[in-house]
């Protein structure tokens, strides 16, 4: 099936945590966490939206300046959220630089800022590069209960876990996911084309039934335009079927409260990236880290019902030895915990 989100760690399982997730057939993007992201292309850097750190410890933030650089002057703005302070970390960034001719780009380029607090209260700045940017204070931005950023067609939740500090756990999700039945689309007699997009579109969207679509598409006989009605279409040529969910969880403690809050936010998940950074003949030292062992990572995975699991950040201690944390994993989260030796 093809769904709307395609995820892709940005690194491999030993480099700086970030998942990239492209929206097919859409030229944008979002980013979970920002730091080495110099292995993405300008082109792929340029399609991103939003971007969310988890916090800002420097495996997760440093490129924060390479994401600037390369948008600088040729973007007009980007959406970025994060914890407690977040304003004020991007601020020192952004004043560490001279901005004497920015102004002068033809393209602004406008950072709006979002501060997520650990009670639910959100601050929101905006910085442009037609001011040199100066923080400009902005409405406050107040998350609804867990959501950060909704749209008509997805939404990307996140809730706060213990890694000594806070740590933002996410979730984006496809709010529903429609089905195209091509058998159908035969047999009355029209043909698929960019008019499906269209279609899709103003369905997930709450489009009114009266709403016209131009279907439009190729065959052997030529080239074919019909108009109709969103509403003639809908229900035959559509499934509507529950969207993606995928899950973002990176640098947190094992713990009961830890646990219940992954439970909470990511009940059913269809995939799932977790942090599985030691063995669990090392729990002692990952405890001590604040971090996650690859049995712990494969328990959580099981406990919220994942339907798939990527491991991720793991130590450099097992350069070489990836296979281990890996089987560890996979065999938390497929075998119950009675039946494991």
């Amino acid at each position: 099936m093809r769904y709307l989100f395609e995820p892709r760690l940005v690194n491999d399982a030993f480099g700086d945590p970030g998942l990239f997730v492209d929206f097919r057939d859409e030229r944008r993007a979002l980013l979970f966490d920002l730091g080495d992201i110099t292995v993405l292309p300008p082109r792929k850097l340029m399609r991103l939206t939003h971007v969310f750190v988890t916090h800002t410890h420097m495996d997760h933030f440093s490129g924060f300046d390479h994401l600037l650089r390369v948008v600088l002057g040729r973007k007009a703005g980007i959406v970025l959220f994060g914890g407690p302070g977040f304003i004020a970390q991007v601020e020192h960034k952004l004043r560490a630089y001279t901005w004497n001719v920015v102004h002068r780009y033809e393209v602004e380029l406008v950072l709006d800022v979002r501060e997520i607090g650990t009670h639910g209260h959100g601050q929101r700045a905006r910085f442009s590069s037609r001011t040199g940017f100066a923080r400009e204070p902005c409405a406050p931005f107040g998350p609804c209960d867990d959501v950060l950023h909704e749209e008509a067609t997805i939404r990307v939740r996140g809730r706060f876990v213990d890694h000594d500090i806070p740590c933002l756990a996410l979730v984006i999700e496809e709010k529903a996911h429609l089905k195209v039945g091509k058998d159908r689309i035969a047999e009355l007699g029209l043909g698929t084309g960019r008019w499906l997009y269209e279609l899709k579109h103003a369905v997930l969207t709450g489009a009114p039934d009266a709403m016209s679509i131009e279907v439009q598409w190729r065959d052997r006989s030529g080239e074919h335009t019909i108009t109709r009605q969103v509403g003639e279409l809908r229900d035959v040529v559509l499934d509507v079927i529950p969207g993606q969910r995928v899950g973002y969880v990176t640098d947190l403690r094992y713990s009961e409260a830890n646990v219940r809050t992954l439970s909470q936010l990511l009940a059913g998940v269809d995939l799932l990236f977790i942090e599985s950074v030691f063995l669990d003949k090392d729990k002692a030292h990952a405890a001590r880290k604040n971090h996650l062992t690859a049995r712990q990572a494969g328990e959580i995975a099981r406990s919220v019902g994942a339907k798939a699991v990527v491991p991720f950040h793991f130590s450099p201690r097992y350069e070489g030895r990836s296979a281990e944390l890996e089987a560890e994993v996979q065999t938390a989260w497929s075998v119950p915990e009675e039946e494991r030796n």
